[in-house]
């Protein structure tokens, strides 16, 4: 095992930095075991962190940092189950290229690959769906280091209340070291990407969800442009992009061209609206049919800062006109498009879409613009409507205003309280949105 000392922490937005006591690297969940009891008996906190791509200090501590870098590798495909058990520090991008080359997949994914199995499913990411959830709802079952050393095996049929929670578990119920997914044979999907203008997206919003099986929008403040994309199952045959046609859209284009207008609005904010205007007319429509992860993901490399709430189904059209009439009475110069998707009622204890159809709204500011105003008047927003914060992105919500949307918060905590009395696994932002 090997272990630094002392080193900075930062995740990948910045928003969030650590000075742990010490970072080991462990390579087995036996080893995890030994860190977390040996923690346990100093009195020190011990957390565990992915690739940063959280936006909150979930994973923040002064005492001991688990790092991912060797907790890696696809331990076990098994074809008659259908599932796929991983190493929970690999990453998304090694899992998805392993199912890949053995003829599988994943149903639904997010837009990003970065970061690690635990860290993406401890926090709740998702994609967007008509039938298919987020990657935690893909869990079949999960490995689970407690707060005295003990290893437990956790799924719908052996400790079945810590599998419901600890799908979604913050890192607060234990160390996860390893996870089962859920994983059917490769497909295809057509994507279709399109400009649509903003009145049609909202007044045909229900039909397109009900159309799709995966169907999402951005749309681009202080302009009525939007860029849609639809996922749908295909026959085939696979067209996927271009290589010099990918590089200019997702590289040139979406990256390196958007990353200018992004540090000249941040200049002059000023400029920004009219840098939207631009922006919302030079869309293009494309179509495009490959393997699921290459359809899903994308790459981002402009750095940014984002929040994100889930509202009932029935709110998202209602809750997201609210964002536009904010822009546009407040004189607010956002240059970041505002991306809307859906996620149907899952049934893990914490999650963004526990018990209810969701629709998620979320909002970015390049990195290094102050961002409080706009996310504290959106979050006013969201709240109105009984939303639920993305629990690895930015919000102010706290214990209290939380169990208010989560019917279940008590479960949970109550379990916490069983698993985790002493708060081994315990920070500031935990006691923040959990209570003591």
């Amino acid at each position: 095992m090997t272990q630094k000392t002392g080193d900075a922490w930062r995740n990948w937005a910045g928003t969030v930095a650590a000075r742990p006591l010490r970072s080991p690297a462990p390579a087995t969940t036996d080893e995890v075991a030994r860190i977390v009891k040996s923690a346990a008996e100093e009195g020190v906190p011990v957390k565990a962190v992915g690739t940063g791509h959280s936006f909150t200090a979930a994973a923040a501590t002064d005492g001991v940092l688990i790092r991912p870098d060797r907790l890696t590798g696809v331990r076990r495909i098994d074809r008659d189950a259908g599932t796929v058990t991983v190493a929970a520090g690999t990453p998304l991008w090694q899992l998805n290229q392993t199912l890949a080359g053995a003829g599988l997949s994943l149903t639904n994914m997010g837009d990003i690959m970065a970061q690690t199995a635990a860290g993406a499913t401890s926090t709740g990411t998702h994609g967007t769906g008509r039938d298919s959830g987020s990657i935690s709802a893909q869990l079949t079952a999960l490995e689970l280091v407690t707060a005295d050393g003990s290893v437990l095996q956790c799924s719908r049929e052996e400790n079945p209340e810590i599998f419901a929670a600890a799908r979604i578990g913050l890192g607060a119920l234990g160390i996860v070291t390893a996870l089962t997914f859920a994983v059917e044979p490769l497909f295809l999907l057509t994507a279709r990407e399109e400009p649509m203008p903003l009145d049609r997206v909202l007044a045909d919003f229900d039909q397109l969800t009900r159309e799709n099986e995966h169907f999402e929008f951005y749309w681009f403040p202080h302009t009525e442009h939007c860029n849609t994309k639809r996922n749908n199952r295909s026959a085939g045959p696979p067209a996927p992009l271009g290589r010099i046609s990918g590089w200019v859209e997702d590289e040139l284009l979406s990256n390196a061209a958007f990353q200018l207008v992004c540090s000249a609005g941040r200049a002059v904010p000023a400029a920004i609206p009219r840098m939207a205007r631009v922006a919302g007319r030079a869309l293009s429509a494309r179509t495009y049919t490959d393997i699921p992860y290459k359809v899903f993901t994308c790459p981002r490399r402009v750095r940014f800062v984002e929040m994100e709430y889930a509202v009932p189904r029935a709110a998202g059209i209602a809750a997201l006109r609210e964002v536009k009439a904010l822009i546009e009475r407040s004189g607010l110069r956002v240059g970041f498009p505002v991306e809307v998707r859906t996620a149907p009622a899952d049934d893990i204890t914490l999650s963004t879409a526990s018990g209810r159809d969701s629709v998620y709204i979320a909002v970015h500011l390049y990195r290094g613009t102050p961002y409080r105003p706009y996310f504290s008047e959106v979050e006013r927003i969201m709240t109105a409507h009984e939303g639920r914060p993305h629990w690895g992105k930015l919000h102010n919500r706290d214990a209290g205003q939380l169990a208010s949307v989560y019917p279940r918060f008590g479960e949970f905590t109550a379990l916490r309280d069983r698993l985790d009395p002493e708060r081994v696994f315990g920070n500031a932002y935990l006691r923040r949105v959990l209570g003591g």
